[in-house]
């Protein structure tokens, strides 16, 4: 029946973990329960989390800097080959972004660059931080905002109220965090790399970057973040800013917030960091059967370096033909297939109630991939066959012809595109 995916395709138990049908799911509001979902976080369970929860019940911290967080940043710090004391957790990636901006010395009601095209945190992190957002428009080829980009508008008539730039890794998509220090070191400018989604392609150095831990991300702690930077003075200045402005003496030095994350999300950290490689491969499976999948799907494509260079929590499609349905058209088509999407970033922040007060210049690309991309379904145990149907449902929803798939999915996809079909 045209709507309902085999029962072999459902979400069902799994041997990555325990109970994996009892974990959250992220999905349209029209989504049914014989639906692939959007998204299906998967944290580690109870066995391989119980050791650090023990540590805990042991030493009686929770917070404030305890054994875990110290713990959960050297093993962070080693991952990325830097010394000890380069990271440090917060409690988000939205306030790590704020913090990082503060101690950076951007001033105050100056203009912090953004690209247009990005998720809501990044500007509200800058509100936060006292600057006003600016929003410039992205690279069309690797959807972000590049240093180039930013010096022609530090040369534009608003070059001297230019305070701080963000750009921003679209996706995990990597970013050259070494063009960022050049950049950074000519102009003066404040410079923090927005990383949410970014652990697996980032590359630190001197400017600060910032990686969310959200459950939704491609190494989760249920909630949380961290900042890296080789400058530990950085990192000294927002730890600070992250505990009340307190450092070496209970007293306030400067406005600060509390921003420090707990025992409890570094437990999560640790456990997720302990199976990172096998994660990782999963994830790449997923992404490798994508990128099968759409090579045979005309007009749309996938981000550049997906599942062969880095990895992530999200697939994104870009429907590039100028010729085929809208992404909401598609996406109610998909729906009815049993596959659910999600525009991510469905409109640039100009757009948002939020952010149209703010200055912007003319954001074109950003504006065509609002309107061009869709997120895919995209979980670490997403299966090849899974896979399979959902790239064959995105052909029939565009009129495209038949799909090469793997052989694993291939007698599955042809079935569903059939079906749809008839």
């Amino acid at each position: 029946m045209p709507g309902d995916l085999p029962a072999s395709l459902l979400p069902s138990r799994s041997p990555y973990g325990p109970r994996r049908s009892e974990a959250p799911v992220i999905a349209s509001p029209h989504v049914s329960a014989r639906m692939i979902p959007v998204a299906r976080p998967l944290m580690p369970g109870s066995t391989r989390l119980m050791p650090y929860l023990q540590q805990i019940d042991q030493s009686r911290v929770y917070s404030n800097f305890g054994p875990l967080v110290r713990s959960l940043e050297a093993r962070l710090a080693a991952h990325f080959a830097m010394p000890i004391g380069s990271v440090l957790t917060v409690a988000n990636a939205t306030l790590g972004l704020t913090l990082a901006l503060q101690a950076l010395g951007a001033p105050k009601g100056s203009l912090c660059l953004l690209p247009s095209w990005t998720f809501a945190a990044s500007a509200h992190a800058a509100v936060m931080a006292g600057l006003r957002p600016y929003f410039f428009d992205v690279d069309p080829e690797t959807w972000a905002l590049l240093p180039d980009m930013a010096l022609h508008a530090l040369e534009s008539r608003t070059n001297r109220q230019i305070g701080a730039v963000m750009p921003v890794a679209p996706f995990g998509h990597p970013i050259d965090i070494a063009a960022w220090d050049r950049f950074a070191e000519r102009t003066r400018v404040a410079v923090v790399i927005d990383a949410a989604a970014g652990f697996d392609a980032l590359r630190p150095g001197i400017t600060p970057a910032v990686v969310s831990l959200h459950a939704t991300k491609v190494l989760g702690a249920g909630e949380g973040g961290f900042v890296v930077t080789r400058d530990k003075h950085i990192i000294a200045e927002i730890q600070r800013r992250s505990n009340f402005g307190f450092s070496g003496a209970r007293e306030a030095r400067v406005i600060s917030t509390n921003a420090k994350m707990s025992e409890y999300s570094a437990a999560i950290g640790l456990a997720s960091l302990d199976a990172w490689d096998e994660t990782r491969a999963r994830f790449h499976a997923v992404a490798r059967a994508y990128r099968a999948g759409m090579a045979g799907v005309p007009g749309v494509e996938l981000q550049s370096g997906y599942g062969t260079d880095w990895v992530s929590t999200t697939c994104i499609a870009k429907f590039t033909h100028p010729g085929l349905p809208s992404v909401d058209t598609i996406a109610g088509k998909l729906a009815a297939q049993g596959v659910d999407t999600r525009r991510w970033w469905p409109r640039v922040l100009p757009e948002e109630t939020a952010f149209e007060r703010f200055g912007h210049d003319r954001t074109p690309v950003g504006i065509e991939l609002s309107d061009r991309t869709l997120g895919l379904p995209c979980f670490v145990d997403l299966a090849d066959d899974q896979v399979a149907c959902i790239t064959a449902a995105i052909a029939a929803a565009i009129g495209a012809p038949a799909v090469r798939a793997g052989q694993s999915g291939r007698r599955r996809q042809q079935h569903l595109a059939a079906e749809m079909a008839s």
